[in-house]
Formats: structure tokens, C-alpha cells, sequence
């Protein structure tokens, strides 16, 4: 076998141990949660997580990875009509081992507070639930579900657990209590504002307006210096009637400050409307997740 044969096999092969890592990893951690916060507190955690603990509250004997696995046996029908064959592949492999991890990973964790402990376990699982959605996969229940919602109608992927978890917070108050109910929806408002960070956040994208009579030199300028493209649009002041050039691009977050720089050095006085973006696609600047 050639050099340059053994390097493209190779590749493939890497790309699939970076995965099977984050995916463990992310298992693992979302495991601490559960088994050091989440149950030993009587909390009722998150998604098919949570429909899981619900029913070992009811039934100690059913283990939660037990359980957790045989829910997902219905969603994963689901994934394969809706979702690339690859995320159903990898979120196989990830349900796997977050089941394996629950069965596994007994981690006490020393603190007391229930509000602390709320906090620290969306913190803990956002973390885990976002690193596992950076991999080409998921670890099955609701993240397949949440995939499938963003894909077709691009609702963020902690919007849709938050709202699909009122659900479960509902029937824990009604079984259970009301106080582990509302100790439960702070975790759960915590771990989808971290998992959405994780995914998104990280690979935030700015669109940014710029209005300015040296608009030819600002254009060229991003171009060369930033190294990203710009859109020339037709505009028309509303109150003076003037014609104008809008200039239209999209940046990484990073590159915020050195753009606003740039646009000051030549024009002190120039208008500049930046906004946040929910997804892009694109070869160079693109974010829009991988699923």
C-alpha cells in the first residue's frame, strides 16, 4: 500500500476515533449529572433522561440506562426517515455509551444546596450535551428529536428540549412535588442555554450593515484584510432621498473588533448595524451544524 493510499484511509479513520471520543466523553460527563447530582438530589432531569429517572422513581428496580435504551428503540425509527444516515450511525454508537456510562459512572459531587446543585448539573449536562452534538452524532432521545426540528423548521436545538421538557416537569410536579419539579426547570433552563452555546456559540456569526460615502475603500479593506466577501447593495436615504451604497458581509465573532477598526480608520463618522445570526451556510464561512 502507497503512502498517499494509507494517508487518505487514514483520515476516515481519524475522523471516526475524534468522534467515538467526543461522543464518550460527552456520555461521560452527562452521566456525572445524572448519577452524582440529578438522582441522589430527586431531581427529574431532561428528556428521555428524565422520562427515565421519572419511571425509576415509580419502579426502583428498572435501571435508567435500561430504561433509557429501550426508549430510544422508537426515536432511532424516527432517525433513519428524517436524519442523515451517518447521525443515525454515530447517535447508535453514543446512545450506547451514554447508556453504558449511567450503568457505570457513580460520581459523588459535594454540594448540598438544591439551587447549586440545580445550576451545576444544567451546567455539567449542557457541557456533556454539547460536546456530544459537536461529534457527527448524538447520544439519541431528544437530541435526534431536536436534530430533526432544526434541520426542517431551524429551531435551536435548546429551545426545543426546553419546550419539550415542560412535559416532563409537568408529570414530575403531579407524581412527585412541585419543589423538585421548579428545582428541575432551573436545571433544565441552565443546560439548554449551555448547549446552545457549546454548538452555536462557539461558531457565532455576526451580519454586519455599513453605510458610508467611502464604501468603495471599506469593501476593498475587508476584502484584503479580513479576508471575507462583501455585498454591494442599492439604498436610498429616506429623508434626504439620497442614493447610497450598503455594504453587506458576514464575519466570524472574532472578527468583530478588528472590522469595527477598520471601518473607523476610514470614516469616523460611518453607520454600521451589526446583528446576530442563527445559522449560515457557506464553504468559508459557514456554521449551519453538521447533521
Amino acid at each position: 500500500m502507497s503512502k498517499l493510499t494509507m494517508r487518505a484511509a487514514l483520515g476516515p479513520a481519524k475522523q471516526m476515533l475524534w468522534n467515538f471520543f467526543l461522543l464518550a466523553v460527552g456520555s461521560g460527563i452527562c452521566a456525572v449529572a445524572v448519577n452524582g447530582i440529578l438522582i441522589p438530589h430527586q431531581f427529574f432531569g431532561a428528556g428521555f433522561t428524565g422520562v427515565s429517572i421519572v419511571i425509576h422513581y415509580l419502579v426502583p428496580s428498572f435501571p435508567v440506562g435500561v430504561l433509557y435504551l429501550l426508549l430510544n428503540i422508537p426515536v432511532f425509527v424516527l432517525g433513519w426517515m428524517y436524519v442523515g444516515r451517518r447521525f443515525f450511525l454515530y447517535s447508535i454508537v453514543g446512545m450506547l455509551f451514554f447508556t453504558g456510562a449511567l450503568e457505570w459512572i457513580n460520581l459523588s459531587v459535594p454540594v448540598h444546596d438544591k439551587i447549586l446543585n440545580a445550576i451545576l448539573a444544567g451546567i455539567i449536562t449542557g457541557t456533556g450535551a454539547g460536546i456530544t452534538l459537536r461529534s457527527l452524532g448524538s447520544a439519541g432521545g431528544l437530541d435526534v428529536l431536536s436534530v430533526i426540528l432544526l434541520k426542517r423548521f431551524s429551531i435551536r436545538l435548546g429551545t426545543t428540549m426546553l419546550a419539550l421538557n415542560s412535559l416532563i416537569l409537568a408529570a414530575g410536579a403531579i407524581l412527585f412535588s412541585l419543589e423538585a419539579a421548579l428545582y428541575t426547570m432551573i436545571f433544565i433552563f441552565v443546560s439548554s442555554y449551555i448547549i446552545n452555546l457549546v454548538v452555536m456559540g462557539l461558531s457565532q456569526r455576526k451580519a454586519v450593515f455599513i453605510i458610508s460615502p467611502h464604501w468603495e475603500k471599506i469593501a476593498r479593506e475587508i476584502v484584503e484584510k479580513i479576508d471575507r466577501g462583501v455585498t454591494l447593495l442599492e439604498g436610498r436615504g429616506g429623508y434626504t432621498g439620497n442614493e447610497m451604497k450598503v455594504l453587506y458581509t458576514v464575519i466570524a465573532f472574532q472578527e468583530l473588533p478588528r472590522l469595527k477598526r477598520l471601518v473607523r480608520d476610514i470614516d469616523p463618522y460611518v453607520f454600521v448595524v451589526v446583528s446576530d445570526t442563527l445559522e449560515v451556510m457557506g464553504a468559508r464561512i459557514g456554521n449551519q451544524p453538521h447533521w
